[in-house]
């Protein structure tokens, strides 16, 4: 064998730490991360999610607490969801509109505790009709594109009024993130931000989510007629450029990890902001095999958030957050 060969060992570069650590291509930061918080009513309420373990609602007296944890490890943005409670579900979601609703009391608990943490609300009707589904529905069960964007844009303006930095459309209707960007100028809202749901995937790993959010056996059908099929990508790059044109300032693709070819293709084609959801069912495989002995469970939180940054994301909403910048912080 010639002493030359080879000319180039690759190896080399991986022979140290500090080696690694100079070569490596992409890196986590606390900043890459979005923090979702399940709300409920109540008071000093931690309230467990079965299918979730780890992950709580929590009483918007609590909430303070939860924000400043966040903001002290870098964290840049909570996500809010609420468990709306059972008699304030209807068909029509009235209670998406109530200025005083869950999700507006902890938007402002949360700007009065952190005024400089990120708010991001959710816009659509699943936590609010008594059906289950992301927008109404009419006598046959399908559920009506246009009555439906009407009702959202009154929500994204009512999430915006309590404070909402962020509003995220997560309905998948047509031509919702237009009609809400223009009700936003119109209301003087100009610098509350759109982050479009523009590539959701009508997907098996959100089970834990609708138990989280109090909807788990209320869905009437299921929602692949206004969720994509998982089977198309080129149909979720027509849905951002769309979202995009609407006037969307960042876009999002849901679930994350079965979906990273989708992330790096839209990223690739559109260069913009580009956010990706680690979903319930995703995090719950994490901690079951993390509990079943199959891995180790921070090198699986740190490996699959840093599968997004290679993909090209530029942020991640995960329930992995806080573990993952107390990991990072060393």
């Amino acid at each position: 064998m010639s002493a030359s060969f080879p000319a180039l060992r690759m190896r080399r570069g991986r022979s140290s730490p500090w080696m690694r650590a100079m070569l490596a291509e992409n890196r986590l930061h606390p900043s890459d991360f979005i923090w979702p918080l399940f709300i409920c009513e109540g008071q000093d309420c931690e309230e467990p999610i079965g299918s979730l373990p780890g992950v709580n609602r929590w009483s918007i007296d609590r909430l303070g607490a939860k924000a400043k944890e966040a903001a002290a490890l870098g964290i840049p943005c909570i996500a809010l969801f609420p468990n709306t409670p059972a008699g304030l579900r209807t068909e029509r979601a009235e209670e998406a509109l109530n200025r005083d609703n869950l999700i507006c009391r902890a938007v402002r608990a949360i700007k009065d505790a952190v005024p400089q943490i990120g708010v991001l609300t959710d816009v659509a009707l699943d936590p609010y009709t008594a059906h289950g589904h992301d927008g109404l529905i009419d006598e046959l069960g399908n559920v009506v594109n246009d009555d439906t964007v009407s009702i959202l844009v009154e929500q994204a303006l009512v999430q915006a009024a309590a404070g909402a930095d962020i509003v995220a459309p997560s309905d998948m209707m047509d031509g919702r993130v237009a009609a809400i960007r223009e009700v936003l100028e119109r209301e003087d809202y100009q610098n509350v931000a759109i982050m479009a749901y523009a590539a959701k995937y009508a997907s098996a790993f959100y089970g834990p989510f609708r138990e989280a959010v109090g909807s788990l056996g209320r869905l009437k059908g299921d929602k692949r007629g206004y969720q994509m099929d998982p089977a198309n990508i080129e149909e979720a790059l027509r849905e951002v450029e769309l979202d995009l044109a609407e006037g969307a300032d960042f876009v999002m693709v849901k679930p994350g990890l079965p979906y990273l070819d989708v992330v790096a293709r839209v990223k690739d084609a559109f260069g913009v902001p580009t956010f990706a959801y680690q979903v319930s069912g995703e995090y719950a495989m994490i901690e079951h095999a993390a509990a079943a002995g199959a891995a180790d469970r921070n090198a699986l939180i740190l490996e699959t958030l840093l599968a997004f940054k290679r993909a090209g994301a530029t942020g991640v909403l995960t329930y992995h957050a806080v573990d993952a910048a107390r990991l990072i912080a060393g």
